[in-house]
């Protein structure tokens, strides 16, 4: 099968979307696929053997810590040489309504994926008013495509209240290689803790947005002073950030990969996110891997991935009574131990394999449905 992903953001960008289509691209040709990317030019011509093509980018004040690709003419001129046989429109906003438009022109299938829950981020951004223009612009762009997935269950039934029905949810993958509890490095915890003086240690792993809710952690010093908080990740809210902790045992560590990331995630004593933003989370699961309790605020995504009490605990977004009742386990170790046993058994199986065979599944079920439909009308 040949595919042509065509995606608003890629690698080397980092966040949830770019690390669920690296991992596809290899998955998918380790599958036996032949694959090109078009997306908005950063500087990468090859990612794994795979073809990027990068087209011309701008930037916008709202949102500047990334280039955004524009909706182009030369998208068809790649797709005819390419010649795929289905089009992946990953989250088409602006540059991805190309693929749409040119894919239905061409006639060739169309999997659009739902990642980004905008309409939710609106609010940080000083634009409710908005919400109402951008789901209707949602559902144009959505309603091109021959299928429709998403990454959580519980943006399936919001999509499907917005009339984009029989939206699918494909899982998310781990890599267990980089996610695991032998990552856990005494010499940074004792950093971390600055030498024990504090008694435990919370991690946040995330882009340093607004709408991630980190602000509200500092309540936390307030009210315990066993506590210590790592941070680790970069985006625009970064220095807001750094001078709202000033004067906390708050360390922020900046964007990490590979074994330094995998420390990260171990190293805690547990896991803090407090973000209700996400359409997944999959940070969520990959501490869960690390062997390490997380503690998030309450949201759909984050209850599809965790049982509070079981296999982690959860509190109410911007309930600072409500975060440090949960905190409290902090000073229940058994309890924590029970809940990082649950968690690594409700992660095992979620590889980055498996998700990539059930991506496979839609492709093909895209396929024989876009077919039949033209067998359909041919025949009318």
């Amino acid at each position: 099968m040949r595919i042509a992903l065509i995606t608003e953001t890629f690698y080397p960008a980092t966040d949830g979307i770019c690390t669920r289509l690296s991992h596809m691209v290899e998955q998918l040709q380790m599958l036996g696929h032949e694959l090109c990317v078009i997306t908005p030019d950063m500087g990468l011509d090859i990612y794994k053997g795979v073809r990027v093509i990068g087209m011309p980018t701008i930037y916008t004040p709202l949102y500047a810590s990334r280039p955004w690709g524009l909706p182009s003419p030369r998208v068809k001129k790649e797709l005819l040489s390419f010649q795929p046989d289905i089009i992946h429109a990953v989250h088409p906003t602006l540059l991805g309504v190309s693929g749409l438009h040119y894919g239905k022109q061409l006639g060739i299938p169309i999997l659009a994926s739902y990642h980004t829950h905008l309409t939710d981020y609106l609010t940080y951004y000083k634009l409710p008013f908005l919400e109402n223009l951008l789901w209707d612009y949602t559902r144009y762009c959505y309603q091109k495509a021959d299928k429709v997935i998403t990454v959580s269950q519980d943006l399936a039934d919001i999509l499907n209240s917005q009339g984009i029905p029989e939206a699918e949810v494909w899982q998310a993958g781990i890599d267990f290689s980089h996610r695991s509890p032998e990552y856990y490095d005494e010499a940074l915890y004792q950093k971390l803790t600055h030498k024990g003086q504090y008694k435990h240690l919370l991690v946040y792993v995330g882009r340093l947005a607004y709408e991630k809710g980190i602000d509200q952690l500092r309540g936390i010093f307030e009210h315990r002073n066993d506590i210590a908080l790592a941070i680790v990740g970069d985006g625009p809210a970064r220095a807001e950030l750094e001078q709202y902790f000033a004067g906390t045992p708050t360390q922020f560590l900046g964007f990490l990969e590979g074994e330094a990331l995998g420390q990260a995630f171990a190293v805690g004593d547990a896991f803090i996110f407090p973000s209700v933003s996400e359409t997944f989370g999959l940070v969520i699961s990959e501490a869960m891997a690390s062997g390490t309790p997380v503690i998030a605020a309450e949201s759909g995504p984050t209850l599809e991935q965790l049982t509070p009490l079981e296999s982690g605990l959860t509190f109410q977004n911007r309930n600072l009574d409500s975060l440090l009742q949960s905190l409290r386990y902090l000073d229940q170790p058994d309890a924590m131990q029970s809940i990082q046993a649950n968690a690594l058994k409700r992660v095992q199986g979620m590889t980055w394999q498996a998700a990539a065979k059930q991506l496979e599944t839609f492709y093909l079920e895209t396929i024989e449905q876009t077919e039949a439909n033209h067998r359909k009308s041919f025949y009318a």
